[in-house]
């Protein structure tokens, strides 16, 4: 489950997105039009400006916009930046691993495999629903996937795999 700060993040990049190639645009603005509270929306924009997604303008006609095309920005990215990680256990993480204190082996334990596959699950949406999906919401893709899937019929494209 995602917090509720990362759905302000993700609602509040859904306006960027939108104003992209517009010009800076006002916290003020952003929090009115997405009902954030506004210094809740302060620190995450700040956060998101301090790991290259935004960035930010001061003075008069001020604010904050993109920093990179939407099309590069994806789902995973931003929930890492603001989330931590992604991975229901420590153990299946890619980028914030950490051996589970209550498992004695890895290679043996039962919960692990599935927790792959949550996370892979997870990710194959995560990775290939990027910023510009919020101007066109039809074209998400939406399949049923089989119970044992493997990440390849998940994933179109693995090579584009971000590990941010």
């Amino acid at each position: 489950m995602i917090s509720k700060k990362a759905k302000y993040a993700i609602k509040a990049l859904k306006v960027l997105t939108e104003e992209y190639g517009k010009g800076p645009v006002l916290i003020s603005y952003i929090s009115a039009k997405e009902n954030i509270p506004k210094k809740f929306l302060e620190a995450i924009l700040l956060e998101l400006r301090n790991h290259g997604i935004l960035q930010s303008q001061k003075g008069k006609g001020g604010g904050y916009l993109l920093r990179v095309d939407p099309a590069r920005v994806n789902l995973a990215q931003v929930l890492r930046v603001i989330d931590g990680p992604i991975a229901p256990t420590p153990c299946v993480s890619f980028n914030f691993y950490v051996k589970c204190d209550d498992c004695n082996d890895e290679v043996t334990c039962a919960l692990r495999p599935i927790m792959e596959r949550v996370r892979d699950a997870n990710l194959g949406v995560y990775e290939n629903t990027t910023l510009l999906t919020f101007q066109n919401p039809d074209s998400l893709e939406t399949k049923e996937i089989a119970i044992g899937a493997n990440v390849a019929e998940l994933v179109e494209s693995p090579a584009n795999r971000m590990t941010a």
